[in-house]
């Protein structure tokens, strides 16, 4: 008797497999650095009617990319840069409105 994990098809005729979709580059002078990645996931979620502050709080504090929805790829753009560098990205843009 073979199991679906030794390779038989499941009896309803599925094949069991996930296909994924591939997340396509980006272009080399689009999105260089976090403070883009920020705008464009910010500008994402709007677009899609979403909240983005609450969203993009929910994943910067929380590192749960799931805060994030995958509207126009905003989950995987997010994730191309660092947390941390979002966070001191965001940090040196307040202090420096913050001093003019």
């Amino acid at each position: 008797m073979t199991t679906e994990a030794e390779g038989a098809q499941p009896a309803d005729g599925a094949s069991g497999t996930t296909f994924l979709r591939p997340v396509p580059p980006l272009p080399r002078d689009e999105l260089q650095g976090p403070g883009q990645v920020l705008a464009r996931v910010y500008s994402l979620l709007a677009e899609g009617g979403y909240n983005p502050l609450d969203q993009l709080v929910g994943y910067l504090l929380s590192g749960d990319p799931a805060y994030i929805t995958n509207y126009g790829d905003a989950r995987s753009i997010i994730r191309r840069v660092g947390r941390d560098e979002l966070l001191e990205e965001l940090v040196r843009n307040f202090l420096a409105e913050d001093k003019s």
